[in-house]
């Protein structure tokens, strides 16, 4: 018992230290990240606090293509939203680029719009490059950034500004917001348009906010409330520039305005929907919402969870190893709720966990613990089936094995077999004569020899009995010519006495001959015995009188009934006795043969002598 628990500790260890290896290198991440995705982030309602204006094709359409827009357009919009003093937006946010002067007269009006509605933050842009620093070391930054550009001058001067850079994880799948950049050695950060838009409709509701929590790329995690086409309502630029908008619409709210089309190139896959790419005003609006809530997310420490994965994945192996299904299977099903119920605790409590280490660990090690109970018992089964055919005869163990738990109540069945007894001549005076080591030394050459014969023509050995073995043929396993095995058999063991009779006269002096008898009739064969003790056996009249055929042939004689006599005709050779004999409990004309061996080629076959 100390040998195994040692030993299930020990493969407890090992295991939660693979699982924990494997879930800690991140050569699952990508899998871990889906399954995340799928977890924590689920669509809800959006409350309301954001409208989106759409630059679609449909604008394309009606105001031109979008390559020959002027800001005068854009300006146009802006006019539209400041019309009616009594139904103001709270914020404009614009998710286009206006770097540069173009047409003086387009961009003053773009100014002037801007000016009169106030609170309208437009976009600046960062490029991000690799940049090398050579000192004592090189220092090689991949977020570098090596150009910015923000809105015109004038422009600038009636607006807030806003970064709108966005930043794929190494999945390709937006989940992060980057909060500020730093566009130069000042130092001072430029904060993200989705983060400066939620500061001024805070502001203006008498909202707090609270910054969030980044990390050393100045980055925070998004929970998503909307998928793609969630926020929008399908209101276009041209409808607001043509007057088919009612003020109402967009009353103290935070009005985005940005490309609503494959073709303006603003689009992103995130994680609320990985098979569908949401347009960048969208995510802008998620992310407005996500910052308004302040439902802020952060990354647990990986330490912990490592140290917690390793105990519960060692607690959990241990508990499996050598338990049955009908254990291991609840504690698997209860294992894997609670971790995905702890990962959603968590997640509600603002802890981003890595919620797919404990699920996986637990059904990996689930299905190696299974496993391994699997072989171990296949393994045991081996063993004590091998232990097992050293008592009883192999093709019964394979029989009771396949039959399974049934086969091993008492019982019988009648059936018709062919059955064997052999025994040593003067055995009992040779014991005597001989030290019992030497007696053990012929006994075991002897019975080996015989059990070889029986189990190479299929026969069944049902019992040693000091020097006497009996064996039959036809059952457990049906046999097509039980009587022609027994007889090749009963052939074979007196050729096999005769080699270790003539070495055994070289090594110690001694010489052993043998008698067998051989019957064929009905018996029953089955488990015989008490509940707690039982042999697999044959008893009758069949089995009876083949023992009492054994006892009455001579030295190296086999004596056989006329019912094995009938079933060998043709195929071996038999004579009457030269003095009959009458068997004890058998009736006057019991024929008794003796076998002489197998019909030569140049025999008439089926004649006796």
């Amino acid at each position: 018992m100390e040998k195994r628990t040692r030993t299930t500790l020990l493969a407890s260890v090992l295991c939660a230290l693979i699982m924990t290896i494997l879930c800690a290198s991140g050569l699952l991440r990508s899998a871990e990240l889906w399954f995340c995705d799928e977890l924590f982030q689920s669509p809800e309602t959006p409350p309301g606090d954001v409208v989106i204006i759409g630059i679609t094709d449909q604008d394309f359409k009606v105001l031109g293509p979008y390559s020959s827009w002027d800001r005068s357009v854009m300006a146009s919009a802006l006019e539209v939203l400041a019309s009616d003093p009594d139904n103001l937006p709270a914020v404009v946010a614009i998710d286009t680029m206006y770097a540069g002067t173009t047409d003086s007269t387009a961009d003053q009006q773009l100014v002037d719009a801007a000016a009169k509605l106030g609170n309208v933050v437009v976009a600046s842009q960062a490029t991000f490059g690799t940049e090398r620093s050579f000192g004592a070391t090189i220092v090689t930054d991949t977020f570098s950034i090596i150009n910015y550009e923000e809105p015109f001058d004038a422009l600038k001067e009636v607006t807030s500004q806003g970064h709108i850079n966005a930043m794929y994880d190494k999945d390709g799948v937006l989940r992060h917001s980057v909060l500020y950049i730093k566009p130069d050695d000042s130092g001072v950060p430029v904060y993200s348009m989705a983060y400066v838009t939620a500061s001024k409709y805070a502001e203006k509701k008498g909202i707090t906010l609270t910054e969030p929590p980044v990390n050393d790329r100045g980055q925070f995690y998004v929970s998503f409330t909307g998928g793609p086409t969630d926020y929008y309502d399908g209101i276009t630029l041209s409808m607001l520039i043509n007057g088919e908008v009612p003020s109402s619409y967009y009353k103290d709210k935070i009005v985005l305005i940005g490309p609503y089309t494959p073709g303006l190139q603003d689009s992103y896959f995130t994680p609320i929907d990985r098979s569908k790419m949401m347009f960048g005003v969208e995510y802008q609006a998620n992310v407005i919402q996500c910052i308004l809530a302040g439902n802020y997310k952060v990354e647990s420490p990986d330490y912990i969870q490592i140290g917690i994965l390793f105990a519960l994945s060692f607690a959990f192996y241990f508990f499996c190893r050598n338990r049955r299904l009908l254990f291991t299977v609840p504690a698997l099903v209860v294992c894997e709720a609670a971790s995905i119920g702890a990962a959603l605790l968590c997640y509600s409590s603002g802890y981003i966990t890595h919620a797919l280490w404990l699920p996986l660990s637990f059904f990996v090690l689930f299905v190696v613990s299974v496993a391994g109970n699997y072989l171990r018992a296949a393994i045991e089964r081996q063993n004590v089936t091998k232990t097992f055919e050293r008592y009883v005869a192999p093709n019964v163990v394979n029989e009771l094995l396949k039959e399974g738990i049934d086969n091993l109540k008492l019982g019988g069945k009648n059936v018709d077999i062919a059955v064997l007894f052999v025994d040593v001549r003067g055995f009992t005076t040779m014991s005597e004569r001989l030290s019992p080591e030497t007696v053990v030394y012929i006994l075991n050459q002897y019975l080996t020899m015989a059990s070889n014969c029986v189990e190479e023509t299929g026969g069944t050995i049902d019992k040693y009995v000091g020097d006497c073995l009996m064996a039959f043929w036809g059952a457990p396993l049906a046999d097509d010519d039980p009587v022609y095995h027994a007889a090749v058999t009963g052939l074979g063991i007196i050729k096999g006495v005769e080699e270790i009779s003539a070495r055994l006269k070289e090594e110690i002096g001694e010489e052993i001959h043998v008698g067998v008898g051989i019957n064929y009739g009905p018996a029953v064969v089955g488990n015989m015995g008490s509940e707690k003790r039982m042999d697999y056996t044959a008893i009758g009249d069949t089995v009876n009188t083949s023992a009492r055929l054994e006892a009455n042939a001579p030295a190296s004689c086999i004596y056989i009934s006329r019912s094995v006599a009938d079933k060998l005709e043709g195929r071996m050779r038999f004579e009457p006795l030269d003095k009959p004999i009458k068997l004890k409990g058998k009736a006057d004309g019991f024929e008794i043969l003796k076998l002489l061996g197998p019909v030569e080629n140049n025999e008439e076959p089926g004649k006796e002598e």
